[in-house]
Parts: structure tokens; C-alpha cells; sequence
């Protein structure tokens, strides 16, 4: 595993590279953190190479990774340079990857900007991109040099950004701490402690990727809420009016993921009323109509967790407790969908 550090990047920063002897540095950023966050990075850096990209899921994809290889290329690095990954999931799910492959690997750091960066993608090594419309459907383990996580950074983020982040920690919550969702499911999402929560999240991360690197088993269960999550994200973007954001589709994933361990008999319905409750409290209803149903479904056939056509999930089995590679048929996943959309009824 990387070093993660929870410290002011002032401090974090400098001393990474004090350490380090590079032969040159790049800084990716999309068009947000390079207003918010970069200009205060900048001061920390010696001369480096600035590399911008477009924000949003729907640049990930392998033409703006050929734009930063190419950068990489024209600035003629060789394998001993740096790439500072200064973004949320995107840019550090793209830009690892783009360092992890460039001349076979170069050294990248992760200083996440976001609550979904700070306590889930910059963690634990996943690198990947989206490839014809599949979530992370091409990319690599590599683990960063170090992730460097920035607490104050969330103060630069929109309530929504905030809103969607928070998901990974009710999720972390709900796979392997049940006294942690009993204190955060009885606050307001305004109510949030959340440096505490990042390095909660971060310490559970940790423990279970040191266990299962490279996700073969029990680190799985990180992915509780994805298998439908990703579909709904996934179907969504091709939609602009009704896209969602990482989080809000993974609580949809969540509910609905739900519904089917309590119809398998894992969870009780009381669990189920507690995390319907407040998910519902904090994302309200995604509007997905009975059409929707099948092309989400049709998506789920490519989540990388499945045994050949075989959907597999991960699924919660008690409080604080997870299952994995639990067969789930489309029939189940058509059931939680449904409880999902009768919801906001």
C-alpha cells in the first residue's frame, strides 16, 4: 500500500518532495481545481508541467488520455518524472492511469480535491477509464507513490459534490462499521464531521486493500451499491438532463442492492428501513421510470465482479457486515429497481 497522509498540503507537499529527486514534474487539473485548488499548489512547486483537461465523467475516456501522453511526450519525460494527480475521481482514476502506463509506469501522487476522491478513489490503487459507455472498463492496479489528502479542500466543493462523496462513506459505513452508520445516519448531511469521516473511511479502505490488492476477494466488498450503481450512472450519462453524479447513482445502487439482500434473507427489514430512510432523506429520488429498468439491467451484464454472465454482487449481511460473489438474477435486480422507484410514491 501507498502512504496516505491527512495533513494541510503546505506541509504534505513539500516534504514528499524534499524526499524525492525527479527529473521532472506534470500537474493534471480539470477546469474547477485549476481555479480552487491549483493556484495555492502552484506556490509549493518547483518549475513543472501543466497539464488541463475538461472536468466531468464523460471526459474519461481514452482520447483525453492520449492529449496527457502526449503532453507527457512533448515535454520529453522520461521514467523518472512525477505526475501530481490534483483532482477528484476522475483525475485521479485517469491520470494514474495515464502515468501507470506511460514507458510502462512512472511515479504519480493523488492529492484528491473532493469528498469521493479524499475517501474512496484515491485509495487502494484501481486506475481506469470508461470505454464505450462501461464504467472503468479499461485500466490497471497500481498503487501511487503517496496519496496526500487536504481536509480544507472540501471547502471549495458545491453541497452536491459534498452530497455525493458521502455516499462512499455510508457505504464504508454499512460493509464494516454498524456504530459508525448508527452515529451518521442521525445527523444531517450539514451536521457531518468530516475529517473525521476521511480518515474513518481511509483507515477501513486501507485495512481491507492490504488484505486483497488486487480485488480477487474480500475487497469486493467495497464495491456494495456498484453493481446497479454503475448502470444507473452509466445509463444516466447519456442522458444531460437527468445525469447523476458518482454518489447519488451508488445510493440508488445502495437501496435497491439493499431490497435484494433482505429479499435473500441477509438483512433484516429493519436494516432495510433504516438505510431507506435515510438515503432517501439525504438523495431524495433519481426519477427512474419503469422504462429505464431494462437498459440499466442490459449495463449490469459488463460489472467486472460477474463470472461470465453470471451477475455477482456484493451484499450486505448484517450491520457493519458484507457478503460477496452472491449470484443475484435480473428477476431480483428487476425487484430492487422497483422498490427503488416506489420510493417516491
Amino acid at each position: 500500500m501507498s502512504t496516505v497522509t491527512i495533513a494541510p498540503l503546505a506541509e504534505s507537499l513539500p516534504a514528499f518532495l524534499n524526499t524525492h529527486d525527479f527529473s521532472a514534474i506534470a500537474v493534471i487539473v480539470d477546469n474547477h481545481t485549476f481555479r480552487f485548488c491549483y493556484p495555492s499548489v502552484k506556490e509549493m512547486l518547483p518549475k513543472h508541467t501543466l497539464i488541463r483537461i475538461k472536468a466531468g465523467e464523460e471526459q474519461k475516456h481514452i482520447a483525453t488520455c492520449e492529449l496527457i501522453w502526449d503532453a507527457f511526450t512533448r515535454a520529453n519525460f522520461d521514467r523518472h518524472a512525477l505526475v501530481l494527480n490534483l483532482g477528484g475521481g476522475v483525475i485521479g482514476d485517469m491520470g494514474g492511469f495515464c502515468a501507470a502506463t506511460y514507458k510502462r509506469g512512472i511515479d504519480f501522487v493523488q492529492l484528491p480535491t473532493t469528498l469521493l476522491a479524499q475517501v474512496d478513489a484515491s485509495v487502494g490503487g484501481k486506475l481506469g477509464i470508461d470505454f464505450n459507455g462501461f464504467k472503468n472498463h479499461i485500466g490497471v492496479f497500481k498503487q501511487p507513490n503517496a496519496v496526500l489528502i487536504d481536509p480544507t479542500l472540501l471547502e471549495t466543493l458545491p453541497e452536491r459534490e459534498l452530497r455525493s462523496g458521502f455516499a462512499e462513506v455510508i457505504k464504508h459505513c454499512l460493509i464494516a462499521d454498524g456504530t459508525m452508520w448508527n452515529q451518521i445516519r442521525r445527523r444531517d448531511l450539514d451536521e457531518q464531521n468530516w475529517s473525521a469521516l476521511v480518515a474513518h473511511s481511509v483507515a477501513i479502505k486501507e485495512r481491507i486493500v492490504e488484505q486483497d490488492p488486487t480485488e480477487r476477494g474480500i475487497r469486493k466488498i467495497l464495491n456494495f451499491g456498484h453493481t446497479i450503481g454503475h448502470a444507473v450512472e452509466t445509463y444516466f450519462l447519456t442522458q444531460p438532463r437527468k445525469r447523476l453524479l458518482h454518489g447519488e447513482a451508488i445510493a440508488v445502487g445502495m437501496l435497491a442492492e439493499s431490497y435484494i439482500a433482505c429479499h435473500k434473507k441477509m438483512i433484516d427489514e429493519t436494516l432495510l428501513t433504516e438505510i431507506e430512510e435515510y438515503l432517501f432523506a439525504v438523495y431524495g429520488n433519481a426519477r427512474i421510470t419503469e422504462a429505464d429498468t431494462e437498459p440499466i439491467l442490459a449495463l449490469t451484464l459488463q460489472d467486472k465482479k460477474n463470472r461470465g454472465r453470471e451477475i455477482r454482487m456484493s451484499l450486505p449481511d448484517g450491520i457493519g457486515s458484507c457478503a460477496f460473489d452472491i449470484p443475484v438474477s435480473a428477476a431480483e435486480m428487476r425487484r430492487g429497481l422497483e422498490f427503488y422507484r416506489g420510493l417516491n410514491k
